[in-house]
């Protein structure tokens, strides 16, 4: 087979607002060969991912992500490996790249897969998908009664793992933030994981940060999640050495494998969670996972959009049993949820698996997200480098 076709698709809320919520607009992308579709999705802003693809060469190192995909053979893992590889050398000066490539990349396996009529987890060489336990992935709310209220909601939908993020926390004193802590642990349950993700909110202030960490370890919380900015790998090394019970977490603002090697090796995390959606796809962020097991660090992948991301999230680690906690978008945009026909449900212990049917084993519905999706042109000169092709 040879990549005949690769399409991007711009989904967006009517109206897209300041919260952290990744799931107000989407990029999902088709690629076609042998008869045969895939689907996948860039986590990353639709417009400069879909003009990566298609924008003119700059220079040798700056071509566009198209030269190296298109018409491209693709039979077997090997041969997606090959078009990375191609990408990552003829487009290194095109930051968007990584972004791009990785929405193509599982489209890629999802195609190879259905081919094959595997799902995309035995390719990449695992024997079953083990049972995860899935965490609901909350934002805090505006205030910590709100906190308290989206935690009890959680449990009472069945979850029993959490994850508050972003919101407040941060922006104010280390109390104020405790009672947020406080909250989400009291509506949570006491027998629940609770995890806190504050969004690189302190850069790279060790002090800050850890000035959080009595009130985490009151609330038993798991792990603090990117305290700081990605590649600020002396300051997670600082403050996980202040932190012998909550362990710090990060890994989803990684562009390649190297950066998530360095936040093991050098920043010391005891999660890294890795987005398929950023760092080139499933089979970079299965090597992260091999590399993880390997250094006795714990593998969470990082999804909070559509249930065709998070399928392709869990691939990479589906038959590690040692890694059992998993993001799952609990509370995500009513596009997310459009994304899917079959969505990835808990089963009677509250857990889930990644899909047993070939590929990554979501249908999208493509009726469904009609209404959604953003008529755009890119010209340049005059020339119409792209289009909104129909979908359907």
């Amino acid at each position: 087979m040879r990549v005949e076709a690769v399409d991007f698709f711009y989904l967006s809320m009517p109206e897209v607002t300041t919260a952290a919520d990744g799931s107000q607009d989407a990029l999902l992308v088709r690629v076609a060969a042998g008869g045969h579709v895939g689907w996948g999705e860039c986590e990353a802003a639709p417009l400069p991912s879909i003009a990566a693809f298609v924008c003119p060469m700059s220079h040798g190192a700056c071509r566009p992500v198209s030269a190296s995909v298109l018409g491209a053979q693709l039979n077997d893992p090997g041969d997606i490996a090959a078009i990375s590889a191609r990408v990552a050398h003829d487009s290194m000066d095109l930051l968007q790249a990584a972004h791009t490539l990785s929405g193509i990349e599982m489209a890629l396996w999802d195609l190879l897969g259905k081919a094959r009529d595997e799902p995309v987890w035995k390719l990449l060489g695992y024997t079953r998908s083990e049972p995860k336990i899935p965490y609901a992935s909350l934002l805090f709310g505006d205030t910590p009664a709100e906190t308290l209220e989206r935690a009890r909601k959680a449990r009472s939908e069945g979850f029993r793992a959490m994850k508050f993020g972003w919101g407040p926390i941060g922006t104010g004193t280390a109390a104020y933030d405790a009672e947020h802590f406080d909250a989400a642990r009291e509506g949570g349950g006491e027998d629940s994981h609770l995890m806190v993700d504050v969004g690189q909110i302190f850069g790279e202030d060790v002090e800050a940060a850890a000035a959080r960490l009595p009130a985490l370890v009151a609330a038993r919380a798991t792990w603090l999640e990117e305290p700081f900015s990605g590649h600020a790998f002396e300051a997670y090394a600082a403050l996980g050495a202040r932190s012998p019970t909550v362990g710090i977490a990060g890994g989803e603002a990684a562009h390649n494998v190297a950066m998530a090697r360095h936040l093991m090796d050098f920043g010391r995390v005891k999660f890294i969670q890795i987005d398929c959606g950023r760092i080139g796809g499933i089979g970079p962020a299965h090597e992260v996972a091999q590399l993880a097991a390997a250094r006795g660090v714990s593998y969470v992948n990082h999804t909070f959009t559509t249930h065709l991301a998070l399928s392709a999230s869990l691939q990479p680690f589906a038959g590690r049993a040692e890694d059992r906690i998993c993001e799952y978008p609990a509370d995500p945009c009513v596009l997310a949820l459009r994304v899917a026909a079959n969505p990835i449900l808990r089963d009677a212990a509250g857990e889930i698996r990644a899909p047993e049917a070939p590929g990554l084993g979501i249908t999208v519905d493509t009726e469904a997200l009609q209404p959604y999706l953003v008529d755009t042109e890119i010209r340049v000169g005059g020339k119409l480098l792209y289009a909104t092709p129909p979908l359907g």
